[in-house]
């Protein structure tokens, strides 16, 4: 802002409104910086009114203003869950990790994790063993990896058309106060969390009181009660907050995945009965079919129709009566895959 503008402001004097000036004047240098170095590495720079900042993580009250993303700009799914524990996983939860994402594969998620050692890079690498789309978030900037032993299966989380995400700008260090800040994002990326493994007090802990907050489903692996590494998920499950897991089938019940997920050529167009819905409803369905995962938020939808929530939500109601959409976690509302018409 010029500064005479600012000294218009009460109580902004000549010394401040230049300081203000200077300072903001910094701030776009530092900017433009930015833009060229993340253009630089392939790094998108995603505000939180873009339409590809991920729905549920919009949804949390202290989304990042904005993300760093490196990889498929496409990796979101109706159907998205974190895997997190400790860093010093046994045998016991590494062979869980892996058995529970081999079971998931008939239901195509997207694997969230922090790539961190144990728990989390067990998942990502189970994931890639088995096609299965993974994110990564870091708590630094994604100039770099950490840890670096992790680089490599970084670069294949990205050729597999998964993702790096951090809400941190280029050349920030991961220092230990940003990675409670990382497992917010985490938490609100996702439907659910699931904690294999963890120590009463940790960053997957932590994890799973934000997830809590955020309302999403929090999972919890029971362990041995000697096992300090599996304290903190039988507290968890013992005081409520977590749900007990022993297989993919319980998370598939409680998130009701009640259908695999049958294998869709992207390109294909569904084609859509439209003629028993009124107006308002074919506007509803219209809009949603445009979306890039055919989800949208309820906010959202009011907001392109031009339609109060209250009534908004009554209409959608019918649709998903009628079989047309689904509500999802998070005031979400997705459009349900419908067979096309013979003609």
């Amino acid at each position: 802002m010029p500064v005479a503008k600012l000294l218009k402001i009460p109580q902004i004097g000549e010394v401040l409104a230049n300081r203000i000036s200077q300072a903001e004047a910094k701030v776009w240098v530092e900017a433009e910086k930015q833009v060229a170095w993340a253009e630089k590495l392939g790094v998108q720079c995603i505000p939180y009114f873009d339409e590809r900042y991920p729905a549920m993580l919009k949804q949390a009250p202290d989304a990042p203003l904005i993300l760093y993303q490196m990889g498929a700009s496409a990796w979101q799914r109706p159907r998205t869950i974190a895997i997190v524990g400790t860093r010093q996983a046994t045998n016991y939860g590494k062979d869980f990790v892996a058995s529970f994402i081999r079971d998931l594969m008939p239901y195509q998620p997207v694997v969230v994790s922090g790539l961190a050692y144990g728990i989390d890079i067990a998942a990502h690498r189970a994931c890639l063993a088995h096609q299965i789309t993974t994110v990564a978030v870091l708590a630094n900037g994604l100039d770099k990896v950490y840890p670096p032993q992790h680089h490599a299966t970084a670069q294949q989380i990205v050729q597999q058309h998964g993702a790096l995400l951090s809400e941190s700008p280029l050349g920030t260090k991961p220092d230990a106060a940003r990675f409670p800040a990382r497992n917010r994002i985490i938490a609100g990326l996702v439907e659910a969390v699931v904690v294999v493994e963890a120590k009463p007090e940790g960053g997957a802990i932590i994890t799973a009181e934000i997830a809590n907050s955020y309302d999403r489903e929090v999972f919890a692996l029971p362990g041995s009660i000697h096992q300090e590494t599996s304290a903190g998920c039988n507290h968890l499950i013992k005081t409520h907050q977590a749900r007990l897991l022993t297989d993919v089938r319980d998370l598939v019940y409680i998130l009701n995945w009640d259908k695999p997920v049958a294998p869709q050529n992207t390109q294909a167009t569904l084609a859509f009965d439209l003629d028993t819905l009124g107006e308002a409803e074919q506007q509803v369905v219209k809009h949603l079919a445009k979306q890039p995962q055919q989800i949208i938020l309820l906010d959202d939808l009011s907001w392109a129709l031009q339609m109060p929530t209250a009534a908004l939500s009554a209409l959608l109601l019918q649709l998903e009566l009628q079989g047309w959409v689904k509500t999802l976690p998070g005031k979400q509302y997705a459009l349900v895959p419908r067979a096309p018409r013979l003609v």
